[in-house]
């Protein structure tokens, strides 16, 4: 039985809270939703923390923490270290696409990934946010089921890369 029911958030460190704003209610159109300060961690410690909420069209949200006296680094990362995926309609990708180009960001893409469409920008915090889009009449072409995938490659790991 599952007790989890759905994502209420996701939360981020970000550099600057009104250039994230920015970037995730001007440009990709998710409402802040909400706002608050933290002055006290749970431990009692004094803190400077602004702590922001985006709503996504399932009511869960991309949440930031903006801390003043441990400023956040940028960071360059790689699609594979980190990335946050959100899914849109097929007739938004292209227009995605071109917005991000005509606005100076970061934008690549679209990438055929056989059941998906992807683009990719980045963030003003280093962040790669892909928009994706379901292909229509997708057939399942995974020869084996996901755990099957998940033993063989456990499998090869533990004998190649001990």
């Amino acid at each position: 039985m599952i007790n989890l029911k759905k994502m209420h958030h996701n939360a981020y460190r970000c550099i600057d809270s009104e250039e994230t704003r920015k970037f995730y209610e001007d440009f990709l159109g998710l409402p802040l939703v909400k706002a608050f300060e933290i002055s006290e961690t749970m431990t009692g410690k004094k803190t400077k923390v602004l702590h922001t909420f985006y709503s996504l069209g399932d009511s869960s949200s991309l949440a930031f923490f903006e801390i003043l006296e441990d400023k956040l680094e940028y960071k360059r990362w790689h699609d594979f270290d980190l990335h946050i995926a959100l899914e849109v309609e097929e007739s938004s990708l292209l227009d995605y696409f071109k917005k991000g180009k005509n606005n100076n960001i970061e934008t690549r893409g679209i990438s055929h990934h056989g059941f998906i469409k992807s683009i990719y920008f980045r963030d003003p915090n280093g962040y790669v946010i892909e928009l994706t889009t379901p292909i229509k009449n997708y057939k399942n072409t995974f020869k084996a089921k996901p755990r099957e995938i998940l033993n063989e490659w456990t499998s090869y790991k533990n004998e190649n890369f001990k």
